[in-house]
């Protein structure tokens, strides 16, 4: 706990007075924000792993028959007319779970300078640019991540070039160290897109991929992975939301049965959200998984020593209260069905092919100091 603790200072005191100074000094005016979020949990999963582990694919809410804290989080962020920088910095289950062991307090820490009027470099450790859906519940419509994406990446480090033709276009650039890595693990980088346009105030639409090769120093053969992402949120009403999204996943000599040629791996995912009253919304989110090659997940071996990756079907459905807009309150029914009777659940000394989840999830989020502005 001490030693998060001064990280966390040390984190921020890193952001407020170089970048404050640099900014004093360049900038004629900026403003800084800080803001904070929590989620806390209670689950229960069929699928027996033993009293305080995490269950298998675990992200948001990973213990069962335990109450938990599945994020608290500090955001700080500077936004000059010509630097900007971001830190958040976060603890409990999902940093555990899912993020990086050596970094595992830092969520983001880039820099960014203006290069032109619409373009801008940053720099440092980012939050995922490839997927349809987030990491933490409050920017989610779901609380549970899809088993889809719990097979993309939720993190990575390196350059980002950014540029806004128009204020309803964005376009990102990203020269990065690998797919959900912040240390580089060879000699190799990748690189990644990112375009989203926005359709008015109803939504967005926009596609993102990654392509490198991430195979450890020493390997024979190389594994190129080309990552394909397309998504669709949009309001058709202020009581109906849908999200949409698909992944198609090209790998280079990671075919099952002939190991020199290619494998691929695809999913989707569609998410309904309706809103009966101000306060009061259900929701519904289908997803499937399908990776015959096992290069994304696990190869699974059956009696008979055949082996296939993993292909799921999910169904959820959710009921969500918002005492006020910037919280929230979740109760949430999940089943993972795998499709080809591969039996990686267990339960009283017996295996199964499906999952059953109940989540109830809280949180809040707000901001501590907003817009503060600094002057020359």
């Amino acid at each position: 706990m001490e030693k998060y603790i001064i990280s966390v200072f040390l984190a921020f005191s890193c952001l407020f007075k170089p970048v404050c100074v640099l900014a004093q000094s360049s900038d004629t005016t900026g403003s800084w924000s800080l803001s904070a979020y929590a989620d806390a949990y209670y689950a229960l999963y069929s699928d027996s792993v033993g009293v305080g582990n995490f269950q298998k694919f675990p992200t948001v809410s990973p213990r069962s028959n335990s109450f938990g804290i599945n994020a608290v989080q500090l955001s700080a962020q500077y936004d000059g007319p010509r630097v900007r920088a971001t830190v958040i910095v976060h603890a409990g289950d999902i940093p555990i779970s899912s993020w990086s062991s050596k970094y595992n307090a830092i969520q983001e820490a880039h820099v960014g300078i203006k290069l032109f009027k619409k373009l801008w470099l940053d720099a440092g450790f980012f939050k995922t640019h490839f997927g349809t859906e987030y990491l933490m519940p409050k920017d989610n419509i779901t609380s549970s991540l899809s088993m889809l994406t719990y097979y993309e990446p939720f993190y990575e480090s390196g350059l980002k070039l950014n540029y806004d033709p128009s204020k309803n276009l964005e376009i990102n650039f990203f020269l990065l160290n690998g797919y959900n890595i912040f240390e580089d693990n060879n000699t190799k980088k990748s690189v990644g897109l990112g375009i989203t346009y926005l359709i008015g105030d109803k939504g967005n639409i926009g596609y993102t991929d990654y392509l490198g090769d991430d195979s450890p120093v020493g390997s024979i053969l190389p594994h190129t992975r080309f990552a394909n992402n397309l998504f669709f949120n949009y309001a058709f009403s202020p009581k109906f939301l849908i999200q949409v999204g698909g992944d198609y996943f090209i790998q280079q000599n990671s075919n099952l049965i002939t190991p020199t040629k290619i494998g691929t791996a695809y999913g989707m995912l569609g998410t309904l959200k309706c809103q009966l009253r101000p306060r009061f919304a259900v929701y519904e989110r289908t997803d499937m998984f399908y990776d015959p090659n096992g290069f994304l997940s696990s190869l699974y071996t059956y009696s008979n020593g055949d082996q296939l990756g993993y292909a799921s079907v999910g169904q959820t459905v959710g009921i969500e209260f918002k005492p006020t807009s910037n919280s929230y309150l979740r109760m949430e029914y999940r089943r993972i069905q795998m499709l080809y009777d591969e039996e990686i659940f267990h339960s009283n000394s017996t295996n199964f092919d499906f999952r059953n989840e109940l989540t109830i999830n809280m949180g809040v989020y707000f901001d501590i100091v907003k817009g503060f502005e600094t002057k020359k």
